[in-house]
């Protein structure tokens, strides 16, 4: 994989330049430093097909950077793309020839039709796709009619519209496809504050795995955690103590990069550091509360393992057998419930926790 770096000599810098000094676009020549400083992308016209939540965002931050949105086509026409925005246009004639970009930010499995559809008609110089698991030939028609197709994906979760620049700062970009398709990718990334990275074919299916499981990955083992917890009848309180506990995590996380080191080297717990008999009284309590759980805990540990140079299995097969086969425990409350408590905590194995009283204070059974 290659870094595209701003000012790159090679034939795929070698296009569209433009700033507020130029009436449109430039070959290879610069505009000036306070153009280029201050608005980026004056100069560049393009359209976007697909006013989601990421083809929303990126628009606006593009407009933010100087550029100059010429339409919006939805599956709504006559709608505002978004709450102040330009009213939708019919998909089905979007034509935007003559412009610099047309951005296509629609769902993966819709994209080849898209495609095609747009082909029909004179489309911009350069059309560049969203998509992080399908690579520029998911453009092949749009190449076809004459424009250089390439994509631009943002590794970044968008759960609703982020129209703020500031949300571009530092983001990750994978591109691929024609020359002056990723040199364009190459001057958006760099005018939002991001960095571009050439992420070719073949390598597209487990970059995007990976990021599920940066993303979506993460946060389900953060509803996972939530779950354990009510089911133990703890307070809402303890769901947004886990949320804390990744924050500083993903944090130490990027400090260890920062310092040269792999991000392995940020992972601690039982699991890390060799502790089999808190990992044995985990699978003990998992058995009992969220049997369903158990396989999960097991891979999680193992993979931490691995991923500290420690490969030798945190808990051996046998070991883990007994644990899972064994009867599960019998617990019971040591102490009377609150009046209303008994419907919250009935399928808790610590039937003598009680939650804190807003005073700070332990209730009942303290």
């Amino acid at each position: 994989m290659r870094v595209l770096r701003h000012g790159t000599t090679d034939e795929r810098a070698s296009a569209i330049r433009a700033g507020p000094c130029s009436s449109g676009l430039v070959r290879v020549r610069p505009c000036c430093y306070l153009c280029r400083v201050t608005a980026p992308l004056a100069g560049l016209r393009f359209s976007l097909a697909g006013p989601g939540k990421v083809g929303s965002s990126l628009a606006r931050w593009a407009a933010a950077a100087g550029a100059e949105l010429a339409a919006v086509a939805g599956r709504r026409p006559g709608e505002a793309a978004w709450p102040g925005g330009p009213s939708c246009v019919d998909l089905g004639h979007l034509e935007t020839a003559g412009e610099d970009l047309l951005l296509v930010a629609v769902r993966d499995g819709a994209l080849p039709e898209v495609a095609a559809d747009l082909a029909r008609r004179p489309q911009a110089r350069v059309a560049l796709h969203t998509s992080g698991i399908l690579d520029a030939s998911a453009l092949a028609p749009l190449r076809a009619a004459g424009s250089a197709v390439g994509s631009l994906h943002p590794l970044k979760a968008f759960p609703r519209p982020l129209p703020d620049p500031a949300e571009a700062h530092g983001v990750f970009f994978a591109a691929d496809g024609d020359a002056a398709a990723q040199a364009l990718a190459l001057r958006l990334a760099a005018a939002w504050g991001g960095v571009a990275v050439e992420v070719p074919a073949a390598a597209r299916p487990l970059y995007h795995f990976a990021a599920t499981l940066a993303a979506g990955g993460v946060v389900t083992l953060l509803a996972a955690a939530a779950e354990i917890a009510e089911r133990l009848g703890l307070p809402p309180e303890v769901a947004r103590g886990y949320l804390e506990l990744a924050r500083g995590a993903v944090a130490a996380a990027r400090e260890t990069l920062d310092a040269g080191r792999p991000l392995g080297a940020a992972i601690t717990g039982p699991a890390a550091r060799g502790d089999r008999g808190t990992l044995a009284r985990h699978f003990e309590a998992l058995r009992d509360l969220a049997p369903e759980k158990l396989d999960l805990a097991r891979v999680m540990a193992v993979e931490t393992r691995r991923q500290t140079g420690q490969e030798e299995d945190p808990i051996p097969g046998d070991s883990l057998n007994r644990i899972v086969s064994a009867p599960p425990a019998l617990t019971s409350p040591t102490s009377p419930l609150p009046e209303g408590e008994e419907g919250k905590r009935k399928n808790s194995p610590l039937g003598c926790f009680s939650p804190l009283s807003p005073s700070g204070r332990e209730g009942p059974g303290e």
